[in-house]
């Protein structure tokens, strides 16, 4: 686990490194599990507590046509509710496509859920059937925290819920 202070930062040959071992770590767990949220759920965790540089780390689920939900996540309290088109989240679900922003502030529309926040990098994630059903955002505390090995990895992670179903809740009575 990455401690969350001092230097935050990493090289590019650490952080392809913690990406490789991360990225093969949550294969392993996922393997065999067939539900949306609870690979949903892996893939925060294990994100979250390796990289140090992620301070807000978690998935906006699609509920409706243009309208994205908050969870699961790790972190400050995030914004609950976002319209496709408002901020950076709304932004990737609209366009359907990774969007890397190195100061929030500068980024016309941003949804400031917490003002520590001062880069972001969100991905659209999708089923099978290639819809989109949720997109996945990470912040930091340090401006122009991601790039594109963030980017590659990233995506290669989140194409490990192509096939992973939203299960019912199932009460036993």
């Amino acid at each position: 686990m990455a401690e969350k202070t001092g230097e935050l930062r990493l090289d590019a040959a650490a952080k392809e490194e913690r990406y490789a071992e991360v990225a093969q770590q949550i294969e392993a767990v996922l393997e065999g599990e067939p539900d949306l949220v609870a690979a949903m759920v892996t893939i925060v965790c294990l994100l979250h507590n390796a990289l140090p540089y992620y301070f807000w780390t978690g998935f906006y689920r699609r509920v409706g046509p243009t309208r994205l939900l908050v969870g699961p996540y790790q972190g400050t309290m995030g914004c609950l509710s976002i319209e496709f088109g408002r901020g950076v989240c709304g932004a990737a679900a609209e366009r359907r496509e990774t969007v890397i922003v190195p100061d929030v502030h500068a980024f016309p529309g941003h949804i400031a859920c917490d003002s520590a926040s001062a880069s972001e990098i969100v991905l659209p994630v999708f089923d099978a059937r290639g819809e989109l059903i949720a997109v996945f955002d990470v912040d930091s505390t340090i401006p122009a925290a991601f790039d594109e090995v963030d980017q590659r990895w990233l995506e290669q992670i989140l194409g490990m819920l192509r096939e992973k179903e939203a299960q019912p809740i199932v009460w036993a009575g």
